[in-house]
């Protein structure tokens, strides 16, 4: 009985992961609040009335895809933003890995850019909480530099925000050059830099 009940569980749990990925390359093209759930099941194959077996709306579908594409970056803004011996080595190990993640990725994070000021509320509600669990990891790590001593908490996560806030931009800048020439690629990862090494000398300069 429990084998039967894996087995199900298991399928069911395909089925769900199907919609999610069927979603995310219908909205490659529009915008969620357009999206049909007709359309999706249509594309995964099954009936319409299976999709309420995993999801209220789109916009509980939205809220998946959300927790899906953000939900597991936890651990890559921690490794981003862990102390380093300069501050110009965090900027290249951030702009290396929001590339590396963009290259490939690139659906779940055109998903997120559109959607952040999208027409759904649940799910730009979900994108706002996830970033701010965002910053406040990023402000736990920041908390730890030397550079911080003197700092309120309510400033730090200022800049844990605006830290954030750059990943974000430098994602889109990637995204748009995705299919361009390394020439331009990496003049997006020069540009990246620099704007995060504005944040970092203002950084130095806020408690004078």
């Amino acid at each position: 009985m429990s084998h039967t009940l894996g087995i199900r569980q298991a399928q069911k749990q395909k089925t769900r992961q199907a919609l999610m990925d069927a979603a995310l390359v219908l909205l490659e093209e529009q915008s969620l609040s357009s999206l049909g759930l007709r359309e999706v099941t249509r594309a995964v194959g099954v009936a319409p009335t299976a999709f309420y077996r995993h999801f209220r709306s789109t916009a509980d579908l939205g809220v998946a895809l959300v927790e899906e594409a953000l939900g597991s970056l936890h651990p890559m803004i921690r490794t981003t933003v862990t102390a380093a011996d300069t501050s110009e080595e965090r900027i290249t190990r951030a702009v290396e890995l929001i590339a590396g993640h963009v290259t490939a990725y690139p659906a779940p994070v055109r998903f997120i850019a559109r959607e952040r000021h999208g027409g759904v509320q649940p799910v730009r509600e979900a994108i706002r909480d996830q970033l701010a669990r965002f910053a406040e990891e990023v402000k736990t790590e920041l908390a730890k530099d030397a550079e911080s001593e003197g700092w309120s908490d309510d400033d730090l996560l200022m800049l844990s925000h605006l830290y954030v806030d750059q990943m974000l931009v430098t994602a889109s800048l990637f995204l748009e050059a995705l299919e361009s020439s390394p020439e331009d690629r990496e003049r997006v990862s020069r540009l990246a830099a620099r704007q995060m090494r504005l944040i970092s000398i203002g950084r130095r300069h806020w408690l004078d």
